[in-house]
């Protein structure tokens, strides 16, 4: 797998990414009969559900911060 997947960020997928990365190992054959294709399927998925969740949980976090800026600008408006 290449190092920039192996973060704080994607903990969900490492058993299936180091599952992939030991299917890789056995061999240019083994993965290009494509014997691990299952597995790379299986990594995308969780890298993309795991980016979903990062992705909701930042618009919630954005939201929140729009809100409150809106307050505090109400209050100014109000204060002037």
């Amino acid at each position: 797998m290449h190092p920039h997947l192996h973060t704080k960020d994607n903990r969900g997928c490492e058993e299936v990414m180091t599952a992939l990365e030991e299917c890789h190992a056995q061999g240019f054959l083994w993965k290009s009969m494509g014997m691990c294709s299952d597995l790379k399927t299986q990594v995308n998925k969780c890298l993309r559900a795991e980016r979903l969740e990062r992705t909701a949980k930042n618009r919630e976090q954005a939201r929140e911060k729009r809100e409150k800026m809106k307050a505090i600008f109400q209050e100014i408006d109000a204060n002037s």
